[in-house]
């Protein structure tokens, strides 16, 4: 297992370094200049001379293989830059918006499998009855409804039930606060958008369960087990579930890695100064050096997630042995 662990890292090292290729000279393709942004402001000229120094002090004057250079180094050194547009460091304002994409993810995760274990389990015992349809239904509805579209929906219906019952409408805070300082408060802002994200995500899990373990449920071993006259509930429980879960685990594992940077539209509906957002302005302001960054950190959580799931399969299915 050990061995396993180790050569999977060191197998993220030409994972990471073909990520860091593609992203550097492919963003370098994009049109504009961070410096025609920052000085010409919202459409007024910008001085040719001033724009040149504003590339000499950022080191865009430099030829690329001497910038993919400097870009490649800050990760063996432990620096990342600093912002093009803000210039403060890139690990600042990650660091800033961090904490609260994780938290969200997490919130999302924990609701998407509190929803979809259950559901997903319970449709397949009862194939094809009004409850497996009713599931059904309630799983297509969440991959149909995108996310935002459900928070618009979850604060309006904060504000007008709120209304009706206390006559004074309620909507969350739309300041961050970290858990620490106000567990209350943070969770009064971050639990809807991980509702509405977390009923998506739910969706997809649900289908997956339910194929996976009706799959299960068909194998000789589980009729092996009704034979013997063991309860539907432990048949279940202990040989069906387990080996069901694989898909399941990965459907997860692959959404929690999209979710730390992927809450574009959540994040602006429930007003969060996230991962997203903070992408979104780094693409508009032709910042580099914190696109690149925050795209490389998805590529890590990505690979590091997939590496976590597959040793995880071998608790759910000990037929699978590393070497």
């Amino acid at each position: 297992m050990y061995k396993y662990i180790i050569k999977r890292l060191l197998l993220m090292i030409p994972t990471l370094l073909g990520a860091a290729v593609l992203v550097f000279f492919l963003l370098r393709l994009v049109p504009g200049d961070v410096c025609e942004v920052r000085l010409a402001g919202t459409g007024l000229y910008a001085d040719p001379e001033e724009v040149l120094l504003c590339q000499k002090n950022l080191g865009l004057d430099q030829p690329l293989m001497v910038q993919f250079w400097d870009f490649i180094w800050g990760y063996v050194v432990f620096d990342l830059g600093d912002s093009m547009w803000t210039g403060f460091p890139v690990t600042h304002e990650i660091g800033l918006r961090f904490e609260l994409s994780l938290q969200v993810a997490i919130m999302a995760t924990f609701v998407a499998i509190a929803i979809a274990i259950p559901l997903g389990i319970i449709s397949a015992v009862k194939q094809d009855t009004w409850i497996d349809y009713l599931v059904r239904a309630f799983s297509i509805a969440g991959i149909a409804m995108p996310s935002f579209w459900l928070g618009i929906l979850i604060i309006l219906g904060l504000l007008i039930s709120t209304q009706a019952v206390f006559g004074d409408p309620w909507m969350p805070p739309i300041d961050y606060v970290p858990i620490w300082e106000d567990p209350l408060r943070n969770l009064s802002q971050l639990i809807w958008p991980a509702v509405a994200t977390g009923y998506r995500y739910s969706a997809v899990a649900t289908r997956m369960t339910r194929s996976a373990l009706l799959e299960v449920l068909r194998e000789d071993y589980v009729r092996t087990a009704r034979a013997k006259g063991l309860v539907e509930k432990v048949i279940i429980n202990r040989h069906a579930l387990k080996n069901s879960l694989l898909p399941v685990v990965t459907i997860i594992a692959i959404e929690f890695a999209f979710l730390m940077g992927g809450l574009v539209v959540t994040e602006q509906v429930f007003n969060l100064n996230g991962l997203g957002r903070l992408f979104v302005e780094s693409v508009g302001n032709q910042d580099f050096a914190m696109t690149q960054q925050l795209v490389m950190l998805v590529v890590i959580i990505f690979v590091l997630t997939n590496i976590i799931v597959d040793i995880f399969y071998a608790w759910l299915d000990p037929r699978i042995r590393y070497s």
